[in-house]
């Protein structure tokens, strides 16, 4: 946890959900009403065709709804893409760009990522800029300067706290139940900090969130959301059951 800064707990359904999953939304939606939404935020992101509805469910909630991904440009001819301002007009307020599986799978770069992001902002939501090493980089010894290389590339100079959150995810612990150990996870984010720090400047930089992906459960969120400089979560399976996420976010009620 980083004083001063209120933690943010995000949910990515990734290529999951139909309208048979938004009781699971709304059940998450009932979940903050109360003292959880004293101790933190919270945000899922759907896919395109469940946002609308996402965003209605959640009305009235704290729970905000966003996007999985954005094409950097405003509108055009881009058949099957989805632009930042037409995602703002679905009801998103986020949206995440360069994730582990987009880079992956479609081949985005961080100049990609980059564009990415300062269209989120054109459109007047928040980017989260996801960052992170594969097992092999690990292994060679390479992560923080994949990172360093990353927050170069990815991250606008122009970023602010208000705009921007960050989001670590070790590739090598999606999805696979591992986990890096606390020591491993809060090298990395005291050294994004430091890097965000020398692109932003001290205070920008103080004030960003930056989130820990990577397995994320109920059983290991108080030990892994109580690291230093990690303000919050970007939760992946355990986001499609309302039990799970919000196990998960109530880890607060005792950081």
């Amino acid at each position: 946890m980083t004083p001063d800064i209120r933690p943010l707990v995000a949910g990515n359904w990734k290529m999951n959900g139909t309208g048979a999953s938004l009781g699971e939304l709304r059940s998450i939606g009932h979940g903050f009403m109360g003292a959880l939404n004293a101790k933190a935020d919270a945000l899922i992101c759907v896919p395109a065709t469940l946002l609308s509805r996402a965003a209605d469910v959640l009305a009235g909630t704290p729970v905000k709804a966003g996007g999985e991904d954005c094409h950097a440009k405003e509108s055009g001819a881009h058949t099957g893409d989805i632009s930042a301002e037409m995602l703002k007009d679905a009801g998103a307020s986020h949206v995440i760009v360069g994730h582990s599986e987009r880079r992956t799978d479609h081949g985005e770069d961080d100049a990609a990522v980059h564009a990415k992001a300062q269209a989120a902002w054109r459109a007047g939501i928040v980017a989260i800029i996801c960052i992170g090493e594969t097992r092999e980089q690990r292994e060679q010894g390479a992560t923080l300067d994949i990172l360093s290389r990353q927050i170069a590339g990815s991250v606008p100079a122009n970023a602010t706290a208000a705009g921007t959150v960050l989001a670590y995810e070790p590739v090598w612990a999606i999805g696979t139940g591992l986990t890096p150990t606390t020591a491993d996870v809060a090298q990395a984010h005291a050294h994004i900090r430091a890097k965000l720090a020398e692109k932003l400047g001290a205070a920008e930089a103080g004030k960003v969130r930056i989130l820990y992906g990577g397995s994320v459960k109920p059983s290991n969120a108080v030990e892994l959301l109580g690291v230093a400089n990690v303000d919050g979560a970007l939760v992946g399976g355990a986001s499609l059951k309302a039990t799970d996420f919000l196990g998960i976010a109530e880890a607060y009620l005792s950081l």
